[in-house]
C-alpha cells in the first residue's frame, strides 16, 4: 500500500473497461451562480429517502413545526431522521407519489409552511477540531445525512465502518467525489465553484474522525473553475487535487477507485475493505453544516436544466418541494407530451406527473425538448453486436443479463453479477436495437430483493416458531423439576416424621409379590396398611362376586325378598346336627335308613346344591306334604286318640304355611328339621316295643348320613327342589309304613284309638 500511495502521490492515473462520452450539455446550467429556489406553500417529505427502513413518526396532524425540528425518531442504526424543511403545521400524514421508477405511493408528511421559516434552537460548534469522533459521528446522524451523489446510504454508517477500520490499521485512503460525469448536471460543480471553502472544512472534519494516510479529491477537467476553487483552499500536504480525464462514468464508486489506485473492488465487497472511503463533495458539504452550524439536512443543490426553461440553473431547494412548483418557478414552457425526468438522461427515470416532492438524492430536474433529448424508439431483438458488453464499465456481461432478466432467470442472472450492476445505462446508450436494458436489470434486481425479504421474514417466523417450542419447552422442563423437587421435599418430610417412603414401600411389595415372597406391610406404615386392607376387602368381594355368578341365584319376589343362601347352608347343618344327637340319644340300633332320613338327606343335599326357589311355593308344598303324611300313619294304625306331637307339628306348621305369608328360606328349614325331629321323638315314645323297629327306627339309628359342611360346600340350593325331594321321602315312609302293618311286623293299635280315629 504504501509504494501505491507514493504512485499515486508522483501522479499516476489508471483506467476502467468500457465507458462511453456522450454529449454533455452542461453549459445549460452552468454558467448562472448558486440561487435560492425560495420558500413553497406545501412541503411534501416521505420518511424513507434513503437506503434502509423508514423511522418512526414523532409528530401528529395539526402539530406546529419549526425548521430542523426532526419530524421521525430512528429506531435502528440503518434509519435515518428527517426534519421539517421550515415552520409550519402538520396537515397531513398520507400517502403520496414519490421519485421513484415505479411511480407509487409512500406515507408522507405534509407541512403547511408559515412563510415566516422559524427555526428551532441551534448549537453550532465551530470548535470541532476538539470534539470527540464519537460526538461528530452521532451530530451526523441526528442530522440526518445520508450519500447525497448516489442511492442514499446512510453516511453516519459508512464512517462507522471506517472508523472500524482505523482501529486495527491507518486508513490509507480517503476519496472526494467531485467528477459529476453525467450529462446535463452541474451541481457539484456549482458547489465547489461557490462553496470550496465549506466543502475542504467537511473534508478537515473527516479526516479528524478517520486520520487517512491520504486524501485526494478527484474532479474532471472539464470543471476547470471548480478544480481552481479547491485547490486554492486547499493547504494540507496530505490532501491532493487529482484532475481525471472526461469519461462516463468516471464518478461511479468503483470506477473512480480504479483510475485513482489501479485496483477492482472485488465483487459483493464495500470499499472499507481495501481501506478506501469514498464520499461526495454534496455529502461534505452537508456534513459540515450540520457539526459547526447544527443545520440538518432539509436542503441541497438541485440543477434544473433542460431546453424547456426559461432559466436553467443551480439552485438551493428544500426537500420536499414540490416539482411542479419548482418547474413554474423556473419558467418551464411546457411542449405537448412534455418530460420532466430527475436525474440525467442517463440514469434518470421520467416522472410519472409533475405532483412529486423532492428528496435528498435528487440533484437534477430535467426538461428537455424532444428534437435535444429524442424518446427512445420501438424496442427491437437483439442482434447480438456486443456493444453493450465494450461499453460497460463494471466488465459485465449486458446480453447475458439482459436474456436472463427477460426469462424470469433471476438466480442465473444474479451469478452473471447482476447486482455490480451499476445501472449507469452506458449499455442502453449504445444498444442499436434500443433495449431499455437498465429498466430490465433494475426489475429483476426488484424481484430478487422482494424474493430475499419474503425468505427473511420466512426465516424469522421460523425462528419465532422455533424459540416458541423451545420456550415450551424449557416450562415444562421447569415444571416437572419443581414437582420432583416438592415430591422429594415431601418424602423428606414424612421421612423426618417417622414413615418410610410409601413409594419405595410400595414398589418392595410388588417386587416380593412377583418374586413368589409376601412382602410384610410395616406396623409403623399407616399408608401400607390400608393399602393391605383394601386389597384384602377387594378380594373378598370378588370371591363372593364368583360365588353369585356361580350359584345364579333367582330375584327376589315383591314379597319376600330372597335369604342368603350361605346362612341357609349353615342353619340346615344345624338342624342336621340336632336330628343326629336326638337318634343318638334313642338308641337306635337299626342300619337301614328310614324314607325321612333319605327325604332328609336329600332335602339338605338339594338345599345345599340348589338356589333358592318362591319361598311361599316351597312352604304350600311342605304343608300339604305333612298333611298326607299324617293321614298316613292314622291311616297305618296309629293306636292313640290324640294326634302326636309330630303331627301337631305338622298342623302347625300347615297352618302357619297357609295363614302366613311365605317366611324366610332359611327359618323354613330350621322349623321343618324340628318338626322332623320332635315326630320321630313321639313315635319312640308311642310304645314301639316290638323287638324289631320300624323303617323310621331304623333310619334314626343309622348312621348319619354324612352331611355337607355348610362353611366348605356350595350355598343352599333351590326350595322347590327341596320340597319335591321331602314329598317324596314322605311317599316312601307311608309305602313302607303300610307294608309294615299288612306283615303284622309292627305293633298292633289298640281298637280304642281305632275308633276313635
Amino acid at each position: 500500500m504504501n509504494s501505491l500511495l507514493e504512485q499515486i502521490r508522483q501522479g499516476k492515473l489508471w483506467d476502467f473497461h468500457g465507458g462511453i462520452h456522450p454529449q454533455e450539455h452542461k453549459q445549460l446550467s452552468s454558467r448562472s451562480a448558486l440561487q435560492d429556489a425560495g420558500l413553497p406553500p406545501l412541503l411534501v417529505l416521505p420518511l424513507k429517502q434513503h437506503i434502509g427502513s423508514a423511522a418512526e413518526l414523532c409528530v401528529q396532524v395539526g402539530d406546529r413545526v419549526l425548521t430542523g425540528q426532526p419530524l421521525t425518531a430512528p429506531s435502528s442504526p440503518m434509519q435515518v431522521p428527517i426534519h421539517a424543511s421550515s415552520s409550519g403545521t402538520v396537515v397531513a400524514i398520507e400517502e403520496h407519489t414519490v421519485a421513484h421508477p415505479s411511480g407509487l405511493s409512500e406515507p408522507c408528511i405534509v407541512i403547511e409552511t408559515d412563510g415566516q421559516d422559524t427555526w428551532r434552537p441551534r448549537e453550532p460548534w465551530p470548535d470541532y477540531a476538539a470534539r470527540d469522533p464519537d460526538a461528530l459521528l452521532a451530530r451526523i446522524h441526528d442530522a440526518g445525512i445520508a450519500g447525497l451523489g448516489g442511492a442514499g446510504f446512510p453516511t453516519d454508517i459508512k464512517l462507522k465502518g471506517a472508523q472500524a477500520f482505523a482501529r486495527h490499521e491507518p486508513l490509507p485512503l480517503l476519496i472526494v467525489n467531485g467528477c459529476e460525469c453525467e450529462p446535463y448536471i452541474t451541481a457539484d460543480d456549482r458547489l465547489m465553484r461557490d462553496e470550496a471553502a465549506a466543502i475542504v472544512d467537511g473534508i478537515t472534519l473527516l479526516q479528524q474522525i478517520l486520520k487517512p494516510q491520504l486524501t485526494l479529491i478527484a474532479i474532471e477537467d472539464n470543471k476547470p473553475e471548480a478544480i481552481a476553487a479547491i485547490k486554492a483552499q486547499v493547504k494540507n500536504a496530505h490532501t491532493l487535487v487529482k484532475v481525471l480525464p472526461t469519461k462516463y462514468p468516471s464518478g461511479g464508486e468503483r470506477q473512480l477507485i480504479e483510475i485513482l489506485t489501479g485496483r477492482q473492488v472485488p465483487s459483493g465487497k464495500p470499499p472499507i475493505e481495501m481501506g478506501i472511503l469514498v464520499q461526495n463533495v454534496g455529502t461534505l458539504y452537508a456534513i459540515r453544516q450540520a457539526v459547526v452550524e447544527d443545520e440538518p439536512l432539509i436542503r441541497r443543490v438541485v440543477t434544473l436544466t433542460g431546453d424547456r426553461l426559461a432559466q436553467p440553473g443551480n439552485a438551493w431547494v428544500r426537500i420536499g418541494t414540490s416539482v411542479r412548483w419548482l418547474m413554474q418557478r423556473f419558467g418551464l414552457d411546457p411542449e405537448p407530451g412534455q418530460r420532466v425526468i430527475m436525474g440525467g438522461p442517463m440514469m434518470g427515470f421520467t416522472l410519472p406527473h409533475a405532483d412529486v416532492p423532492l428528496v435528498k438524492t435528487s440533484n437534477c430536474l430535467l426538461a428537455p425538448s424532444q428534437s435535444s433529448l429524442p424518446s427512445r424508439d420501438e424496442e427491437m431483438n437483439c442482434i447480438r453486436c456486443g456493444q453493450c458488453a465494450d461499453a460497460c464499465p463494471a466488465s459485465l456481461l449486458p446480453q447475458q443479463l439482459y436474456w436472463y432478466s427477460k426469462s424470469g432467470e433471476l438466480d442465473t442472472a444474479e451469478q452473471y453479477r447482476l447486482f455490480d450492476c451499476i445501472e449507469c445505462g452506458a449499455c442502453a446508450w449504445v444498444c442499436p436495437s434500443n433495449i431499455p436494458l437498465v429498466q430490465y436489470y433494475r426489475q429483476a434486481k426488484s424481484q430478487l430483493r422482494a424474493q430475499r425479504q419474503e425468505q427473511a421474514q420466512a426465516e424469522r417466523a421460523k425462528q419465532r416458531f422455533a424459540d416458541k417450542q423451545q420456550r415450551l419447552e424449557e416450562e415444562r422442563l421447569e415444571r416437572e423439576r419443581r414437582m420432583q423437587a416438592a415430591n422429594e421435599a415431601r418424602r423428606a418430610q414424612m421421612k423426618d416424621a417417622g414413615g418410610d417412603d410409601p413409594v419405595a414401600a410400595a414398589l418392595a411389595r410388588i417386587k416380593a409379590r412377583q418374586a413368589g415372597q409376601a412382602a410384610p406391610v410395616a406396623a409403623e406404615d399407616p399408608i401400607a396398611a390400608a393399602v393391605a386392607r383394601a386389597k384384602a376387602k377387594k378380594a373378598a368381594l370378588a370371591a363372593e362376586a364368583a360365588s353369585h355368578s356361580q350359584t345364579a341365584p333367582a330375584e327376589p319376589t315383591a314379597d319376600a325378598p330372597a335369604a342368603d343362601p350361605r346362612q341357609a347352608a349353615v342353619a340346615a347343618a344345624i338342624a342336621r346336627a340336632k336330628a343326629k344327637k336326638a337318634a343318638q340319644h334313642t338308641g337306635a340300633d337299626t342300619t337301614e335308613p328310614t324314607p325321612t332320613a333319605e327325604a332328609d338327606k336329600a332335602s339338605s343335599t338339594s338345599v345345599t346344591d340348589e338356589p333358592a326357589a318362591d319361598p311361599r311355593q316351597a312352604a304350600v308344598a311342605a304343608a300339604i306334604a305333612r298333611a298326607k303324611a299324617k293321614k298316613a300313619a292314622r291311616e297305618a294304625g296309629a293306636d292313640t286318640p290324640e294326634a302326636t306331637p309330630a303331627a301337631e307339628a305338622d298342623s302347625a306348621s300347615t297352618t302357619s304355611a297357609t295363614d302366613e305369608p311365605a317366611a324366610d328360606p332359611r327359618q323354613a328349614a330350621v322349623a321343618a328339621a324340628i318338626a322332623r325331629a320332635k315326630a320321630k321323638k313321639a313315635a319312640r315314645e308311642a310304645g314301639t316295643d316290638t323287638l324289631e323297629a320300624t323303617p323310621a327306627a331304623v333310619t334314626d339309628s343309622a348312621p348319619a348320613a354324612p352331611q355337607p359342611d355348610a362353611l366348605t360346600e356350595e350355598p343352599a340350593a333351590d326350595p322347590r327342589q327341596a320340597a319335591v325331594a321331602a314329598a317324596i321321602a314322605r311317599a316312601k315312609a307311608k309305602k313302607a309304613a303300610r307294608d309294615a302293618a299288612a306283615d303284622n311286623s309292627a305293633p298292633q293299635v289298640p281298637p280304642s284309638s281305632k275308633e276313635s280315629d
